[in-house]
């Protein structure tokens, strides 16, 4: 999807996956908790100037499609996500966080991050190989 902020366009699109510590043991986003997860994560991207593409919850993972401005630095859109969520969901469910997490957080340190648009990497390639009529140098 692209967007637009001052004096840029972007195409800059990023599948994100986490998980709540000890997902072998506790799956826990089911019901009311994936509901709140879900909103509270659609209710981060508009002030932050993310766009949602798409979502998916499971029992002990999340992942998320979003487009995000070329100002916005990936790990920063991972630590935002996952503050507020881990702080929306103990306060609306504060028995999991005794429960489950023995007082801890609610997500892992390790993430999953990638990169998608609309060019594979060889057509880039081909773009900018010396020679190119379409490139003016």
């Amino acid at each position: 999807m692209k967007g637009k902020i001052s004096h840029c366009v972007y195409n800059i699109n990023y599948h994100i996956v986490f998980c709540p510590k000890y997902q072998y043991r506790h799956k826990v986003f089911n019901g009311k908790v994936e509901d709140t997860l879900k909103w509270t994560v659609q209710e981060i991207c508009d002030p932050y100037g993310y766009t949602l593409l798409r979502m998916e919850a499971m029992p002990d993972h999340l992942h998320i499609f979003l487009s995000a401005p070329p100002t916005a630095a990936p790990t920063d859109i991972v630590k935002k996500i996952k503050s507020i969520t881990a702080n929306r969901i103990f306060a609306a469910f504060p028995g999991i966080k005794k429960k489950y997490f023995w007082g801890s957080g609610l997500w892992s340190r390790g993430y999953y991050i990638g990169t998608a648009g609309n060019v594979g990497a060889e057509t880039i390639r081909k773009y900018i190989e010396p020679g190119n009529p379409a490139i003016r140098r």
